[in-house]
C-alpha cells in the first residue's frame, strides 16, 4: 500500500502578528490540499511525563474561566547550555524534587532546537503510515497496545517563539490524524508559539528527571503514572502542548518539576493554554477533552480523545 499523504497549506499573512483505555476513535476533518511530504525531523531534548487523573477526576470538570492567551513574539532567547542536563534528586513517588523555576525559564521564550528546522512561512501538514525508521526511533514495540499499522507519522509546520516557522513531527492514531493536523493548522494561523515538537525516544522512558522539558508530542508507549493501565498517549490518542508552559498540578506536585512559575495562571505569557483560546477551541471542535478542566488536578498541556 502506498503512503497516503495529506497536506494543508496556508500562506502566512504579512500583516499577521506575530492519558486509559480509549473511547472509539473518531475520524477528523477531510484534508483540503495535497503537497509533497516534508522530510522527518530528528529527535531533540526530552520532555516530561504527564500523570493522568482517575476517571472521577476526568468526569468532574471545572466551570470554564476564560482567559486570554498571549501569542508569539519575535524575540526569543537562546537555549541554555544546561537545559535537560541537570538531573533532579528523586522523591519516594518517583518524581524529581520540585524546585523554583530558573530565572531564564520564568518567562520561557526559547528558540526551537536545531532538529526543528526553520521552514517556509506556510502551513504544511503531511500524514503517512509510520515508516520503519520513524518507528525505530520512537517508543513503539510489539508490546504496545496499538499496532504499528495504526500509527501515522504527522509532520506539521509550527510557529516558534522566535517568530519563525519550524518543521515538527508527531506519531498519532490513524483515526485522529487528520483532526490533529487541522488543530495544528489553527494554531499556526493564530501564531500560537510552540517551543519544540518531536517524537519521544525509547531511552527517555526511563531517563532521570531534569524538570525542564517542553516537548509537544503525542504517542508515548507507557502506562498511566502509578497504574498498570495504558495511557491515552500509548494509543496515539492524546497530545501534550508546551508542557513547561502548561504544567500538571495536583496539590504540591508540579510537572515538569521546575515549572512552578507557570502554575500561576494569572500571569499570562506566550505559549500558555486557557479556556476558550485557539487550542481549547480547536480540540473541542474535534471532540477531544482538555486536562485544564479537571477538578482535583489540572493538566492544561493535555488533550485526549477520551478526555482522560
Amino acid at each position: 500500500m502506498s503512503p497516503r499523504v495529506v497536506a494543508l497549506v496556508l500562506a502566512a499573512a504579512a500583516a499577521m502578528s506575530a492519558c486509559d483505555t480509549p473511547a472509539p476513535p473518531s475520524a477528523g476533518p477531510e484534508p483540503v490540499a495535497t503537497v509533497e511530504r516534508v522530510e522527518a525531523v530528528d529527535a531533540a531534548t526530552p520532555g516530561p511525563a504527564d500523570p493522568q487523573p482517575s476517571s472521577t477526576e476526568a468526569e468532574t470538570p471545572l466551570a470554564p474561566t476564560p482567559a486570554p492567551t498571549a501569542t508569539t513574539v519575535a524575540t526569543a532567547h537562546a537555549r541554555p547550555a544546561w537545559l535537560g542536563t541537570r538531573v533532579l534528586p528523586l522523591r519516594p513517588d518517583g518524581f524529581g524534587e520540585m524546585g523554583e523555576t530558573p530565572r531564564e525559564l520564568r518567562d520561557r521564550r526559547l528558540e526551537p532546537p536545531a532538529a526543528n528546522r526553520v521552514a517556509a512561512d506556510a502551513f504544511i501538514a503531511t500524514i503517512e503510515p509510520a515508516p520503519p525508521e520513524v518507528l525505530a526511533r520512537s517508543t513503539w514495540s510489539d508490546g504496545c497496545p496499538v499496532a504499528s499499522a495504526d500509527l501515522r507519522h504527522v509532520q506539521v509546520t509550527f510557529w516558534g517563539f522566535d517568530g519563525r516557522a519550524h518543521a515538527g513531527e508527531l506519531l498519532v492514531h490513524r483515526d485522529v490524524a487528520e483532526g490533529v493536523a487541522d488543530v495544528f493548522r489553527q494554531l499556526y494561523e493564530a501564531r500560537f508559539p510552540i517551543e519544540e515538537m518531536r517524537i519521544v525516544r525509547p531511552e527517555e522512558l526511563d531517563a532521570p528527571p531534569t524538570g525542564d522539558g517542553n516537548n509537544t508530542t503525542s504517542f508515548v508507549c507507557r502506562p498511566t503514572r502509578g497504574s498498570n493501565r495504558w495511557s491515552q498517549h500509548a494509543y496515539g490518542l492524546a497530545v501534550d502542548i508546551n508542557p513547561f508552559h502548561n504544567p500538571y498540578v495536583k496539590g504540591e506536585v508540579i510537572l515538569p518539576e521546575l515549572a512552578r512559575a507557570y502554575a500561576d495562571r494569572s500571569w499570562v505569557r506566550p505559549g500558555m493554554i486557557f479556556e476558550g483560546d485557539v487550542a481549547t477551541s480547536a480540540f473541542d471542535a474535534i471532540g477531544w477533552g482538555w486536562g485544564g478542566r479537571w477538578r482535583s488536578l489540572t493538566d492544561p498541556m493535555h488533550f485526549s480523545l477520551s478526555g482522560t
